[in-house]
Formats: structure tokens, sequence, C-alpha cells
């Protein structure tokens, strides 16, 4: 299934710029520009982390304007609307996953990075950012190199770590991190390989698996992980096969899951019912779209933003309102994006940050104010100096 990751925006860009071109970004590999100030940084496919103290980590991702894959990472502050840096990760990836730990440290694991060449080299090592001295250290590594797996953050502090791709091969592999040890250890496997799937924390301490592809088929049944028997379990199937969906958990307990592909670029919505453990169709959206983002705001309804139909980038936005199973438009976006994040801020305004338009990697971010309906400007994403 070569299209789809290229798709992601990091298949054939890449070598389309010939090997001048590439010994160019592989100079640039980790550090994008080296220059003794700050300067915009465009990325998409990194990752934004919501801290303890209401800053947003960014980390990593992929700018195919140069092309490079980045080590930086920024801190956005809320209350002055503004990035600055903090402390590079010691690998250059993209396509991994982060996740906030009980203590307040930020797990980043797998991804993928250039490998000094013109190929991918697939990331098992995994490393911790504290939010207290600004920095990444490492610490144990996967035991299998994954791209485009889930993180998912359990009950009792562990993180799951399920499926991923890496060299033409995708996983139904899972491990567990334990912070206390620092260590993954293997965990039951899913009966699907997938990757591009989501996985998300049900109310009852289950985690829900649904979607993405093996390389070869899209996914439609769904399965859950019992952390307390360390096993995978089948549940409903989708009424309709898809990755790169978003699943989104409902304040009563449902999860939502919207668009995707698998052939065709969905606009349809689903919602999973963990007490019965079946899927049923909802509410459409206006506009078709895989790449975007769901944001669960304070007052329970759905943020769905950009993302692409296929033909276009889009920056429209729509809110779903799970009373009623349905989408309705709100402000659009200033900028079209896709592969972007979308982060619900304390204050209950929603920070989208990067992506690309379609044409080229993003450097703006934008605040959506559920007051307003509206986004504004803010920002822009920056670097430090190497």
């Amino acid at each position: 299934m070569g299209d789809v990751q290229s798709r992601r925006g990091t298949g054939v860009r890449a070598v389309s710029l010939g090997l001048a071109g590439l010994v160019v970004a592989l100079s640039l590999v980790g550090c994008w520009w080296n220059s003794a100030t700050t300067e915009p940084i465009a990325r998409e496919l990194h990752t934004a982390t919501l801290l303890s103290d209401g800053r947003v980590l960014i980390a990593g991702g992929w700018n195919w304007n140069i092309p490079a894959v980045a080590s930086s990472a920024e801190l956005y502050d809320p209350k002055t609307g503004t990035f600055g840096p903090t402390g590079p990760m010691a690998t250059p990836r993209h396509g991994h996953t982060a996740t906030l730990l009980a203590d307040g440290r930020v797990l980043v694991a797998g991804g993928r990075n250039l490998d000094g060449g013109s190929d991918w080299m697939w990331l098992s090592s995994a490393e911790l950012y504290d939010p207290k001295t600004g920095t990444f250290s490492p610490t144990g590594s996967m035991g299998t190199a994954r791209y485009e797996h889930t993180a998912a953050l359990l009950s009792d502090g562990r993180v799951l770590i399920a499926g991923g791709y890496a060299g033409g091969n995708s996983f139904s592999s899972a491990e567990l991190y334990d912070p206390k040890t620092g260590t993954f250890s293997p965990t039951g496997s899913m009966a699907h390989a997938r990757y591009l799937h989501t996985a998300t924390l049900l109310s009852d301490g289950r985690v829900l698996i649904a979607g993405g592809s093996d390389g070869s088929n899209f996914i439609s049944p769904g399965e859950l992980y019992d952390p307390k028997t360390g096993t995978f379990s089948p549940t409903g199937s989708m009424g309709t096969a898809r990755n790169e969906h978003t699943a989104t958990l409902l304040s009563d307990g449902r999860v939502l899951i919207v668009g995707g592909y698998a052939w065709s670029y969905y606009a349809s919505a689903e919602l999973y019912d963990p007490k019965t453990g079946t899927f049923s169709p909802t509410g459409s959206m206006a506009v078709a779209r895989e790449g975007h983002t769901a944001t669960r705001l304070a007052d329970g309804r759905i943020l769905i933003a950009g993302g692409s139909d296929g033909w276009s980038t889009q920056a429209s936005a729509e809110l779903y309102n799970p009373k009623t199973g349905t989408f309705s438009p709100t402000g659009s976006m200033a900028v079209a994006r896709k592969f972007h994040t979308a982060t619900l801020l304390p204050d209950g305004r929603v920070l989208s940050a990067g992506g690309d338009d379609g044409s080229v990697a993003l450097a703006s971010a934008e605040l959506y104010d559920p007051n307003t309906g509206a986004f504004s400007p803010t920002g822009p994403l920056v670097a430090a100096s190497p």
C-alpha cells in the first residue's frame, strides 16, 4: 500500500528532489536552520502534548519543504501566545507517539528518520522529556521498531504501544512501557496487524483499537485490550473500514469515529458503544476528511478541523453534537492544513499547529475559541539553533 505512505507526505517527495536535494536535506536533519537565532519552523506529523503546567510540547516532525526530519522541540505558552525553544530530542523522528505520564514527563517513542542516505530508518528508541529541566533523556527501547503505531496511557500509569509499520511490514504485536522501571515489555498481540489505526482509553480502563491498514487491506474489526489480563479480544466491526480517521472519547463513554480513507475519502462517522460492543452510524460531516483533527471541547462537543478530501486540503471546521448526533459548521481556519495537531488548552481554546496545506509544510498556528466559534492566529512555531 505504497500510496498510503506517500499520502502521509513522506514517501515520494523526499526522493523526487534528486541526489543534490537529498545532500542538502540530510545536512539539515535534526537542525532545520543553522543560525544563532530562532526562526519560524514548518513541521507536520509531529506531536503536541499538553503538559501539567498548561504549556504544550511540540516535538519532532517532517518538513518536506527541505526535506528533513526534526529533532527540535518547542513549548507553546497560552498565557503569552508564543512558542519558545526547549531541549531537542537525541534522535530526529516523525510518525512517533508522545504520551504524558502520570509524573508529568512525556514519553516519546518510535517513528522514523532518514538513515544518512535516501532510505528510511525505523526507530525502536524512546526518550523522556522532563518539563522541569526542559531536556530529553534516553529510556528503554521498544522490542520492535514502529512507525504510525499508537500509544495509550493506561489507568495504572503504564503505556500501551500497539501495532505500527516498519520496512514493509505491519505489526499485530504490542508492548507495555513501565515508567517505574523505564523499560518496555511484550504483552498480548492483536488479532490483526495494523497501522494508521486509533487507540482510545475507555472509561472502564480497557483500550479500543479501531481501523487501520495491514499494508494490503483496510481493517473494520475492532479489538479491546484489557490491562488486567494483558490480552486483546474481538469486539464489533465498524460499518466502514478506514484508516487515518479520528477516534474521540465522548462524555457519555462512547467513542466517535470520524472520516478517514480506504480507497475513498469519507465524510461518514460512527459511534462505538462499550456497553454493547457495537458500532452504529451517526450523522456525517459536510466534507470528507483524512489527516484531520478531532478535539473534545469542555461542553462535550467535538471540533473537527482541516484534513484532505483527496482533491484539496481543507480550512473548514465542523462541530459534532453528541446530543443530536449531527455535525454543524463553525468558523474556518485562516490556513488550510492536514496532518497538523490540535490540543485542548486549560482555558477551553484549541491550539492547531503546523501541518501542510497540500503544497508546503506550515509553521503557522491558530487558536479556536468555542465561545465565538472562530479561529485566530497565534505563534508561529520556532526552532532553536543547534
